[in-house]
């Protein structure tokens, strides 16, 4: 049963990106904070008087999951989005920080003949 306000934040003035990044295991944890902060500092439509959140979000199977949420104005959200994800990427690249992709091991072992 839904008893609860349904709120539609595209009618709000601000509104707050939410965006999910995968390093490997390897990764600096310190760096990878500094470098996400950097890349949201450095849009000019992220809004400067509310903070950013950086932080760990889940251990996953291939990578340590950040969580990256900037604020914006609405009318910004998906120009924004897109752009972050991008300045992410390259300067990932730039730093040498790694995005990993999901991998598996498969071992193979031969049976003895009968």
């Amino acid at each position: 049963m839904l008893d609860g306000n349904i709120v539609n934040y595209s009618l709000q003035a601000e509104r707050r990106i939410d965006l999910e990044i995968g390093v490997s295991y390897g990764s600096d944890i310190e760096v990878v904070k500094r470098e996400l902060l950097a890349v949201t500092r450095e849009d000019e439509r992220v809004l400067k008087d509310k903070d950013v959140t950086v932080g760990i979000m889940t251990f996953a199977d291939s990578s340590i999951n950040f969580v990256v949420r900037p604020w914006v104005r609405t009318a910004d959200f998906w120009p924004v989005r897109f752009a972050l994800m991008e300045a992410i990427k390259k300067r990932f690249d730039e730093t040498g920080i790694e995005i990993p992709f999901p991998q598996m091991d498969v071992h193979v072992q031969k049976l003895p003949k009968e």
